[in-house]
């Protein structure tokens, strides 16, 4: 890869990856994870970890180390959403 495109990687993977951190501390703040879906978050985490598996095959430093921190901070808000929710609707089969 050449230079020009990893910077856009790393670029690209900042924003996206540091979206979540607001969201975790929130619910770490308020104890409420119940405005999360939890099939939406896990469906999430299964595609961020295929971006990473991408990113070893192809050898691009950006996608696995992005991949790596977004799919460790979404692990952690279905963590939480599984702690703080209250409401059952997510947990269905």
């Amino acid at each position: 890869m050449d230079v020009g495109s990893e910077i856009v990687g790393f670029a690209a993977g900042t924003l996206t990856t540091l979206c979540w951190t607001p969201q975790a501390i929130k619910i770490l703040r308020s104890r409420d994870a119940r405005s999360i879906s939890l099939i939406t978050q896990t469906t999430f985490v299964i595609g961020c970890f295929l971006w990473l598996l991408y990113g070893l095959m192809i050898g691009s430093a950006s996608i696995i180390l992005f991949n790596i921190v977004t799919v460790a901070l979404n692990l952690l808000i279905i963590g939480l959403k599984l702690r703080f929710d209250s409401s059952p609707d997510d947990r269905r089969p």
